[in-house]
């Protein structure tokens, strides 16, 4: 029986040169990644610091690291940890990971070395590359983990040789001390560079091989993997490459750090294409950004939403050159539609495309057409080959047109499964579909629109964070009798939320300021930053439902009003 979302009504407003199905080819990512390499050698591929790493560099680096890891003894399907900003040896390591057999993990900086522990012990990953900067991290849980080995770049690698040696004699390049860890191997990643051939090398792998395992919030407060098949990963490369029209021509700038799903897709992906990138090691140095933009000229550029708002702070952004610049792409957070005119009036009208995408998903479903009509709030249609319909969270089922309902996805893209978490996996993958926990409307043309969360999250800067895992974090406090979190509007960031939490304390503990910076300072031993409250107010009791459940959506109420 027929239904509004498999009569795909989004289909007859697809831009001309979009199909509604693709030919995708079984090519793994790093057969394709030498195709480009045979196509166009002395092509620029990444810009970095005012070096220029061409597809041929990019090939020879990748291939030593591959020999290496090989000879370290890793084998096929085994996993590597990658600790690092957006540096060339970032991206090396994404296709030498993939010339070895391995699977890569994206392992993010700013996670605890508790979060960090989990993550590197659940994937089971034999190797970690980092730089010196955050070396003391892989450090301080190189005892309580299992990998052999470690690899360690510094932001001076692949810089030009004057502006390396003038940064390092006059200490304007940030280093860090790296030393011995018992039982294990650390090496350098310039040495690599040194001592290993560049010949080709590539372990084969077949389109159902896992490429990545990329680590998103659990229900249960810790982490999953989802894990990700070539298949997956290149089907989604050819659906967005395809949707936004991406040439070879382009110059590509992007804040997204390759440790997280839309860095990783857009660096893969530019890779892929044989499309120059420039390298942004910190996504908040916005002069940096700026500069970049200026010198480099790029054609495309994809960023969270505060990074957008940062920019729109600055006087040198408003006035730069931007006639190169055909699209700017916002992710991983809502863009207030309010804002969009701002950034268009300095971007170029029509300019401005938001997606939606999901680390299951590789992560890439939903998209604004590149030149078509694109309406502010809203994360488009459904890419090709990719179905989309919302479900009622309680009833299951479907919303009627212009009703909100859970987003429940059927593509190619969808993940394999959660590792080694058959619970999680059979929660989230039903009958062929994605259950993704967010809700959403579709109007009449097949344009969706996100207007809530199924899940407790709160998205601060892009970043996740589910307030059960706040939740429990704080009611191991021994002065908390009970505690609820939720996300209230960053009023320093539009798009961007902040962690508020409602917190009961036990009888006797007074109410103070002193005592919410004890509660955050507590925090701070088992949370990254971002998911530490910023505001915290204490209640003589928490607002629940007549069975006793905590009413989170009165607690919000509460938060945003005061």
């Amino acid at each position: 029986m027929s239904d509004i979302y498999s009569e795909k009504p989004w289909l007859k407003n697809y831009d001309a040169h979009v199909p509604h199905s693709l030919n995708y080819g079984e090519k793994t990512f790093a057969e394709t990644f030498r195709e480009v390499v045979n196509k166009c050698p002395d092509k620029t591929a990444l810009m970095y610091m005012g070096a220029r790493l061409t597809f041929r560099d990019v090939d020879r680096f990748s291939n030593q690291l591959a020999h290496f890891l090989v000879k370290s003894g890793l084998k096929p399907d085994d996993v590597v940890g990658l600790h690092m900003p957006n540096i060339p040896a970032h991206y090396i390591s994404v296709i030498g990971v993939q010339k070895a057999g391995c699977v890569s993990t994206g392992v993010s900086p700013l996670l605890t070395p508790e979060e960090m522990r989990h993550q590197i012990n659940d994937s089971g990953a034999k190797a970690v590359i980092t730089i010196d900067l955050i070396f003391k991290k892989i450090a301080e849980v190189a005892e309580a983990t299992k990998f052999s080995t470690v690899l360690v770049s510094e932001i001076a690698d692949f810089m030009p040789g004057i502006k390396r040696f003038l940064g390092k004699l006059l200490k304007k390049i940030p280093t860090g001390e790296v030393g011995l860890l018992p039982g294990k191997v650390v090496k350098r990643f310039t040495d690599v560079m040194k001592e290993y051939p560049t010949d080709h090398i590539e372990v084969k792998r077949s389109f159902g091989d896992t490429i990545f395992i990329m680590y998103t919030g659990g229900t249960t407060g810790t982490s999953k993997g989802a894990v990700l098949t070539q298949k997956n990963y290149m089907y989604n490369c050819l659906q967005s490459v395809t949707w936004l029209d991406m040439q070879p021509n382009d110059i590509a700038l992007s804040a997204f750090p390759l440790f997280h799903i839309a860095g990783l897709a857009l660096g893969g992906f530019t890779l892929l294409g044989g499309i120059t990138q420039i390298c942004v090691p910190n996504p908040r140095d916005a002069r940096f950004i700026i500069n970049e933009i200026k010198s480099c000229k790029p054609t495309l550029m994809v960023n969270v939403p505060t990074v957008y708002f940062e920019l729109m702070k600055k006087p040198e952004f408003k006035s730069l050159d931007l006639r190169n610049l055909k699209w700017c792409l916002s992710a991983a957070a809502p863009f207030p539609p309010d804002y969009i005119g701002e950034l268009e009036g300095i971007i170029g009208k029509g300019n401005f495309i938001e997606l939606y995408g999901m680390t299951e998903t590789s992560p890439v479903t939903c998209c604004n057409p590149r030149y078509g009509k694109k309406k502010p709030g809203s994360i488009g249609f459904p890419l090709p080959d990719t179905e989309f319909k919302l479900v009622d969270p309680e009833t299951g089922q479907l919303a009627k047109l212009g009703e909100p309902g859970e987003i429940v996805i059927r593509c190619p893209q969808v993940m394999k499964e959660y590792y080694k978490k058959p619970e999680e996996t059979a929660n989230s993958l039903r009958d062929g579909w994605l259950y993704t926990g967010d809700v959403a409307t579709m109007d009449e043309d097949g344009y969706f629109s996100i207007v809530d969360r199924v899940k407790d999250m709160v998205i601060v800067s892009g970043l996740k964070v589910f307030t059960r895992e706040v939740d429990e974090m704080l009611m191991k406090h021994p002065d908390i009798d009970m505690a609820a979190s939720v996300g209230v509007p960053d009023p320093e960031r539009p798009g961007s939320e902040r962690v508020a939490s409602a917190i009961v304390l036990k009888p006797g503990v007074e109410k103070s300021e002193g005592q919410k910076e004890k509660i955050r300072e507590f925090l701070k031993k088992s949370a990254a930053s971002y998911k530490i409250p910023k505001r915290i107010e204490f209640l003589d009791q928490l607002p629940t439902s007549g069975v006793g459940k905590i009413l989170k959506r009165e607690i919000k109420k509460f938060m945003v009003k005061e």
